[in-house]
């Protein structure tokens, strides 16, 4: 508790020194570190995450926490600290059978990581901008869902850039990266620190490839390099360069990588679309041409209803929801979020695949583990508008349950009458709105 309050403490004077000092790059940010600061990191580092290279697990690092906190101070400030190379695994990426390649760090690395990534965070809260919500303190993928959809309601739509970087986090320019830190910071312990994770390598399949280029996702520090990055390369380009020489009106929601780009006039959307390969060719960065798209999201016209051939209005997908426009119950035109279906899909895959593997474990067993993927599900996708996808969700994993539990024996499968029967038993979880954009505005 002494140590919390303390990094607190120095966190707030880093934060009011860069608030006062906007165009300042700070020399002295190091010297914030302590055994203190680096017990808090650990404290804040999650303990039951995959292994790093060297096998050594929270446990094992924890048995003699003060040594190895000395060792790792008296290594990072002296420059002899070695980033070792995070194993790779590649996770599903969708439905199509794509994977994601996720880094994983040793856990000495990621307490170290977490060390800096604390001095970074107060200091960058002071730049980064209101349209950013990914990785950030007291923002969430909820907060950018409903900004988005209170700034589309509150336009009537408009014309939007659906923005995919291809491979972000793979093709992060390094050099690009270190010139945009120094704008900020020019403490040579923590630019070191990220210089040799930026290139401490890769292990797969018992080899250590050297990417030049990119941020391995799954370190402790990349979201934070990425938003650092993506705030020059996006965020304050857009406010301080594009919107003041639009026609209309426009703003951008970002998370992470994944991000939005809506504007009231068509030429203005365009003319942004135009200049985006540009833009971000200019720091390493392509867009993805295929997957980048101006949509024109426009509120229909209450009179295309009973046309014989009405116009069919565009979707976007955006932080595993599909936006579309529909009818509320008093029969107005309002923007609503569903499920994405390819989420949706994968969703429910994975709890068929848990299913089939559990089928033959303790039925009390497989009703609290079920409980709690449902639980998860309704708290993500639980949000105003959204109980169809919901139900039928639940529908679908009642299915799934079904099917699996009939297939523990030989003999004669499980009737629905006798499910029903377990589910009231064992009863899984009804679907639940968690986030209301109606209890928001109370």
């Amino acid at each position: 508790m002494e140590s919390e309050e303390q990094v607190s403490t120095k966190q707030r004077q880093i934060a009011q020194n860069a608030r006062i000092h906007p165009e300042v790059s700070f020399t002295s940010l190091a010297y914030h570190i302590d055994l203190r600061w680096l017990h808090e990191a650990f404290q804040r580092t999650r303990k039951d995450a995959a292994l790093g290279v060297d096998g050594q697990s929270a446990e094992d690092y924890a048995k003699d926490l003060g040594a190895n906190l000395r060792s790792l101070l008296e290594r990072a400030k002296s420059g002899t600290y070695f980033a070792p190379p995070v194993r790779r695994v590649h996770i599903p990426k969708g439905t199509g059978g794509e994977t994601r390649p996720i880094g994983i760090p040793s856990f000495e690395d990621k307490v170290l990581q977490r060390a800096v990534q604390m001095v970074l965070e107060p200091l960058y809260e002071q730049d980064f901008l209101g349209c950013s919500y990914g990785f950030r303190p007291g923002r969430s993928a909820h907060d950018a869902l409903d900004a988005l959809w209170k700034g589309l309601t509150q336009m009537g739509g408009g014309w939007i850039i659906d923005l995919d970087i291809r491979k972000f986090f793979d093709t992060l320019d390094f050099e690009c990266l270190r010139d945009i830190l120094k704008k900020r910071v020019c403490d040579g312990v923590l630019l070191r620190l990220i210089g040799k994770w930026l290139n401490a390598g890769v292990l797969e399949r018992g080899e250590v490839s050297y990417p030049r280029q990119g941020t391995p996702q799954g370190g402790v520090i990349s979201p934070m390099l990425s938003n650092i990055y993506l705030h020059e390369v996006l965020d304050r380009w857009f406010e301080a360069e594009v919107t003041p020489r639009l026609k209309g009106r426009a703003f951008q929601i970002r998370y992470a990588d994944d991000a939005v780009l809506v504007f009231e006039s068509k030429e203005d959307a365009q003319r942004v679309m135009d200049v985006l390969p540009k833009r971000f060719g200019k720091y390493g960065l392509a867009i993805h041409p295929e997957k980048t798209r101006l949509i024109y999201f426009g509120k229909p016209a209450e009179h295309d209803q009973g046309t014989s051939n009405p116009p069919r209005w565009q979707k976007f997908d955006f932080l595993g929801f599909t936006h579309y426009w529909g009818r509320s119950r008093k029969g107005k035109r309002v923007i609503k979020r569903k499920t994405q279906g390819s989420r949706f899909t994968r969703a429910l895959k994975k709890v068929a695949e848990w299913c089939r593997r559990n089928r033959h474990a303790p039925l009390g067993e497989q009703q609290r583990a079920l409980t709690q993927k449902l639980q998860g599900h309704y708290a993500y996708y639980g949000i105003t508008g959204n109980i169809r996808c919901l139900n039928s969700f639940c529908y679908e994993v009642r299915k799934v349950w079904h099917k699996w539990l009939s297939r523990r024996s030989r003999g004669q499968p499980m009737t629905w009458e006798r499910f029903n029967s377990l589910l009231q038993r064992h009863p899984l979880p009804l679907p639940r709105i968690v986030h209301s954009c109606y209890a928001a505005n109370l």
